[in-house]
């Protein structure tokens, strides 16, 4: 190798592969909103610009984590390592029987017959990605694409889903005030816990949602949390965010939990933690399965 040669993107650790049953009753339709199937590695090569390495995680192993916690419903969301190849996303959408929905990356310039496509595989949303990427510019959004892409996908009733550090956005309900779709942001804001719900930019998360064009994912807390499992400095977000707008909020597994540093947990510890974050059926009855239903049309 070269000396000169960039080093080789880190691998991740796998998810655990023998999910135990959660110990939290579950309401119909219940729906895993954030998750990733990666591979095979050798029929679906990941993109050389990619900034980390899965293992094979793929559709046999999810579903049976979906079986084993009890969810019926999932929203696969495609992975920064296919950049713009959805091929593994729609194949596994068009196994789901309708279970699945889909979150895809495209191009502005897509065509009107490949959204169709998508449309017709499952897929109600588009990601874009503004922290793994190259140059990044903290505290910067690219409005004018993300306008251009929303203007694309409005026809067919998607939303966009951001992936953005809300700390950098202290002004975040201004800077997506009128925006041509419903806006979805992952791992609660993907501030740091310890900044706390006083931080400008979770403020601002909270004005957003509170308008009403806007919803949160409650994922991956451990990218977030300073401490270990439960993650406590997580349960005043989590529990600001339910008070403000629980018909705004979902949940996911983000399973396989790619470019976890800590700890890897059973993917029922991290659907056990809605014990805390969200006290009361009827309240997780609407963040698990209404909500989703109304987001992704879900048919009953």
């Amino acid at each position: 190798m070269s000396l000169d040669a960039p080093a080789p993107p880190p691998q991740c650790a796998p998810p655990d592969f023998h999910p135990r049953r959660a110990r939290i009753a579950l309401p119909r339709g219940a729906c895993d909103c954030h998750a990733h199937i990666l591979g095979p590695a050798r029929a679906h090569p990941y993109a050389p610009e990619r900034v980390y390495t899965p293992p094979d995680c793929l559709l046999p192993d999810y579903e049976r984590m979906l079986a084993a916690l009890g969810l019926e419903r999932a929203v696969l969301v495609q992975p920064s390592v296919y950049a713009r190849d959805n091929t593994v996303l729609v194949e596994a959408l068009a196994r789901g029987g309708g279970r699945y929905r889909g979150v895809a990356v495209v191009d502005r310039d897509i065509t009107e017959a490949e959204l169709a496509r998508l449309h017709a595989h499952g897929v109600r949303g588009v990601r874009v990605n503004v922290v793994d990427v190259p140059g990044r510019r903290p505290g910067v959004l690219p409005l004018e694409k993300l306008r251009a892409l929303a203007g694309r996908v409005a026809p067919l009733g998607w939303h966009l889903e951001l992936l953005l550090h809300v700390d950098e956005f202290p002004e975040l309900d201004r800077l997506l005030a009128g925006f041509p779709v419903d806006v979805v942001l992952g791992h609660l804001g993907y501030t740091k816990a310890g900044r706390g719900v006083a931080d400008p930019g979770f403020q601002a998360l909270l004005r957003l949602l509170g308008a009403g064009r806007c919803w949160v994912k409650l994922t991956g807390p451990y990218r977030l949390s300073a401490a270990p499992l439960p993650y406590a400095d997580v349960v005043p977000l989590a529990r600001a965010l339910a008070e403000a707008r629980p018909d705004r909020l979902l949940w996911g597994s983000d399973w396989p939990h790619v470019m976890l540093k800590g700890a890897m947990p059973n993917d029922a510890d991290l659907l056990e933690l809605l014990a805390d974050w969200l006290p009361g059926e009827a309240l997780r009855r609407r963040v698990l399965a209404e909500n989703p239903a109304a987001l992704y049309g879900f048919a009953d």
